[in-house]
């Protein structure tokens, strides 16, 4: 799967232990009605058992910009939150990333166990979306072990 090309999300969450957050690459729309998006995580994980009990979540849609924080997701757990001047909480608890083209607050719909990850189905309760169409327009994409930026074909 590494060969195809996927969009970068992360996804942060409040805990008992504080704030947690992850990269991904698996992030899907999957309903309109109701608005359902969904991601995987293997359950291996360091961050799956706050995600067992967390009832929301923020799924961050990454732009170029910010493949550092792509980078620091996915590394060592205790490093991802410790520069506190890259986020801040929202009203209702849950971390969220400074310069964020587009963000989804979500309340955990489902979990659903598929072999050594778990499918997570969320349901859309906030969108946030800038109006910077520049930064909405580039988006940071991982594909073969590599994050990249899409650019347009030419016709």
């Amino acid at each position: 799967m590494r060969r195809h090309p996927a969009g970068v999300v992360i996804v942060t969450l409040d805990a008992d232990t504080g704030p947690v957050g992850f990269t991904a690459t698996s992030f899907a729309s999957l309903s309109l009605d109701p608005p359902l998006v969904s991601f995987n995580i293997a359950e291996a994980s360091s961050s799956m058992a706050a995600l067992r009990g967390a009832r929301s979540l923020v799924i961050h849609l990454l732009g170029e910009h910010q493949r550092h924080l792509a980078q620091r997701f996915s590394r060592s757990a205790d490093q991802r939150f410790s520069d506190e001047s890259l986020w801040r909480r929202l009203e209702s608890g849950e971390p969220v990333l400074h310069g964020t083209p587009i963000w989804l607050r979500t309340t955990v719909h489902q979990l659903i166990p598929a072999g050594d990850h778990t499918l997570v189905i969320g349901q859309v309760t906030r969108v946030h979306d800038e109006d910077d169409a520049e930064a909405a327009a580039s988006p940071l994409l991982y594909h073969d072990g590599r994050y990249h930026r899409a650019r347009p074909m030419e016709e």
